[in-house]
């Protein structure tokens, strides 16, 4: 049976790739230290709906500190693969505290990096982001566009967690897939994010707050699509950057206007200029996760973002609580 580390796994992406991998058979081992980057019970929700399922156990720590090494409760279980979702996320937060970026997301990465050398394990799964290509990237984005130029702290850290990753495949023939995710969304998804804020803001008739004219732009993809993406990465390739997500663009103008019409409701708009930190678009070109993945997504954006609203009445008495300021 196969069996993986995954770390994050009370996280938004992370949680739904170590649901897949279960319900493939897979034992899984997640790591979390549940911080309180955003409002926790969102990741206490995930994390329940993995604990008691068969073949799935939780460990509480911290990746960026250097002690999990040595933990016993991670030793001497061969896994067959480390696959690292754990992040500290978020463009304009990495600006009020780079040092909490640069531990999770480096150091964290080189502390996982040392136990697969440890532990001998063959396979490194990297989650890093479209973020890396700044803001003069050619569009559809492919990952040879250059990378070296991030516009804050969370893109840097998670540049330099993708050349440590290069450097142990060179130095010790480590299989490495980094998967950079564009813009993902779905239930239960991060709520720092504007499909979550911008869902509780109008179903709720809170003013919706909005950075720039609106005419910025991502290209976004359902979370199921980017968990099965995750999981076809797990095969040997020696070293890939892949580019994950962004099939469908619109502008934040034509997702508000989408989640009015679904939810039945007209948002109150408050403007606010736009942040430096934030890119003007996204879009991701993905040739080379069909090729080498047989990857592509399948939800639309229509069909997904009608998935987030009904998860998000259907959890409302709680969900509406959750913190998105």
């Amino acid at each position: 049976m196969e069996r993986y580390l995954v770390t994050g796994a009370a996280g938004f992406i992370a949680s739904k790739v170590v649901e897949k991998l279960l319900q493939g058979g897979a034992e899984v081992v997640g790591i979390d230290n549940l911080n309180d980057a955003y409002d926790p019970r969102m990741k206490e929700y995930r994390l329940t709906r993995l604990i008691g399922n068969p073949g799935f156990s939780f460990c509480k720590m911290d990746i960026s500190d250097r002690a999990f090494l040595e933990d016993e409760r991670l030793q001497g279980q061969e896994f067959n693969a480390v696959l690292n979702l754990a992040a500290r996320a978020g463009v304009r937060d990495s600006l009020k505290d780079p040092w909490v970026y640069l531990d999770t997301n480096t150091t964290g990465t080189l502390n996982l990096l040392e136990f697969c050398l440890q532990e001998g394990i063959k396979k490194f799964l990297l989650a890093s982001t479209s973020s890396v290509y700044g803001d003069d990237a050619p569009l559809p984005t492919p990952e040879s566009a250059e990378s070296s130029y991030p516009l804050q702290a969370y893109a840097a850290s998670k540049k330099g967690a993708e050349v440590l990753a290069h450097a142990y495949h060179y130095l010790h023939d480590l299989d490495v897939s980094v998967l950079r995710y564009f813009t993902v969304y779905g239930p239960a998804g991060r709520p720092d994010m504007v499909m979550f804020r911008f869902t509780k803001w109008i179903a709720e008739g809170m003013t919706v707050h909005l950075n720039g004219d609106g005419e910025q732009s991502r290209g976004f993809t359902y979370v199921d699509d980017i968990a099965q993406g995750t999981i076809a990465a797990l095969g040997l390739v020696g070293y890939e950057i892949i580019n994950l997500g962004g099939h469908e663009v619109i502008t934040i103008n034509e997702l508000i206007s989408m989640l009015e019409n679904i939810l039945g409701k007209k948002a109150q708009i408050e403007y606010h200029p736009r942040h430096r930190a934030d890119m003007l678009t996204n879009h991701a070109d993905i040739s080379k996760a069909r090729e080498v993945l047989n990857w592509e997504p399948q939800i639309s954006l229509e069909v997904g973002v009608q998935k987030l609203v009904d998860w998000y009445l259907a959890e409302r008495i709680w969900a509406k609580e959750i913190f998105t300021e």
